[in-house]
């Protein structure tokens, strides 16, 4: 009997929808609510409303609307991102219960990949540099031709191969032009093409791939997806061994080409999950090493780049143009050493220096104090002054005399023979 009257006590009022149109419904449940809290009994939810219910962000919000497994919006879309416990720290059956949040749902922190700044921006790239006519035309053609692909009557390849020989600034040619043109890339190196786990770097790809759409879309900006190096990470070699990664690098690239507006990260699929086409370019040295489906002509665009004469003038004396170099000694330089990379004649220019550096050290207490004066200085504690040398034709022609015999000595000693003796010629 005791429990059937505290039973009617603590019991709440009606709320049926006719006694709240008739003004009694409020009152008797502002009263029920106040004995209620009274007695110490508080709902599960703290911003319940007058009848007890959960409050609803809006009566036409669309987020808190259940699917017919009983799952908010935003579990689901989590789900879909297939976000993991070691990137978001909650995620449901992974981790205790204990420790998984309520608020935005299990699996919910959907912006996760879009706090991470995976493009590259180009403001250390100060001062007056050189672009290639040849190269600009043919990467701007590629990158217009991609954007332009739904109004042009023509197949049009998504990826653009750019190849030749080691140090001719391919990398660095392609950077100036995004710069020039306000290009916000997503660059990649052939070292992220292997891991341990196999069909990661495939997976990473792809969402590489998709961040670059996503900056198309949301920013308002040209992108691109490039890969430098493609074929020291996925080109055959002799005696090379061709692993599940490798395949799973290739198909993903010939499927991105053929279907480039859809591209899964194993998510589930959702009917508005279409990304924008992005163009992507390769840089390498040799692409006869890559598999041949992957570089025919419907998938990719090869271009060769070799830089003729006027070329490499043009940027060897932008390179040296702040030291006081004429362009008529940039020439008998270039006529000096032919058949050198453009990246040999930066290294000229770095082999200068070394003097000056090491009179720098002399001068502020030797080899033995070095490394307090570049690390254990105090806060506001400036460096000494280095003052950098002025360059001349005589020291750049002497530094190159110098790199051309460390590559003679490589060539021709070969040691690897001397302590290998059965090594093939």
């Amino acid at each position: 009997m005791m429990a059937l009257r505290l039973h009617q006590l603590f019991a709440a009022p009606p709320s049926s929808a006719s006694s709240f149109r008739s003004g009694a419904g409020p009152k008797c449940a502002r009263s029920g609510r106040s004995r209620r809290v009274a007695a110490g009994v508080r709902s599960e939810n703290s911003e319940d409303d007058v009848f007890g219910k959960p409050r609803k962000l809006s009566e036409q919000s669309s987020w808190e609307a259940k699917d017919a497994e009983g799952k908010d919006y935003l579990y689901r879309l989590g789900k879909e991102a297939d976000n993991m416990n070691i990137a978001v720290g909650a995620r449901a059956g992974v981790i205790d219960d204990l420790f998984t949040g309520q608020f935005l749902g299990k699996d919910s922190d959907i912006v996760f990949d879009y706090r991470q700044k995976v493009t590259r921006s180009f403001e250390y790239l100060q001062g007056d540099y050189y672009i290639a006519p040849l190269f600009m035309d043919k990467v701007v053609c590629h990158l217009v031709k991609n954007y332009l692909s739904d109004v042009l009557n023509t197949k049009v390849p998504l990826i653009l191969g750019i190849w030749g020989g080691k140090g001719q600034g391919k990398s660095f040619q392609t950077e100036l032009i995004f710069q020039a043109m306000g290009v916000e890339p997503v660059i990649m190196s052939a070292g992220e093409l292997e891991s341990e786990r196999a069909g990661e770097p495939g997976r990473l790809i792809r969402e590489r791939y998709r961040t670059a759409s996503q900056v198309v879309q949301n920013q308002g900006k040209m992108s691109c997806l490039m890969i430098n190096d493609i074929d020291a990470g996925v080109g055959r070699f002799s005696n090379t061994q061709m692993t599940v990664n490798n395949q799973i690098v290739v198909g993903t690239l010939m499927n991105l080409s053929d279907n480039p507006t859809r591209v899964s990260v194993g998510q589930d699929w959702r009917a508005s999950d279409i990304t924008h086409r992005v163009p992507i370019i390769f840089t390498g040295n040799d692409f006869s090493t890559l598999y041949a489906p992957l570089i025919r002509d419907g998938r990719m665009e090869k271009f060769y780049w070799q830089p003729n004469q006027e070329d490499i003038v043009n940027i060897v004396f932008r390179m040296y143009e702040k030291d006081g170099i004429s362009r008529d000694e940039v020439i008998s330089i270039v006529k000096k050493f032919p058949n050198q990379a453009l990246d040999f004649y930066g290294a000229l220019r770095s082999r200068t220096y070394d003097r000056s550096i090491l009179k720098w050290v002399e001068e502020n207490g030797g080899m033995e104090n070095l490394g307090s004066k570049l690390l254990k200085r105090k806060k506001d504690e400036k460096l000494p002054v280095f003052i950098p040398p002025k360059q001349t034709i005589e020291a750049l022609l002497e530094s190159g005399d110098a790199l051309i015999e460390e590559q003679r000595l490589i060539m021709e000693t070969k040691l690897s023979k001397e302590y290998m003796k059965n090594m093939d010629d």
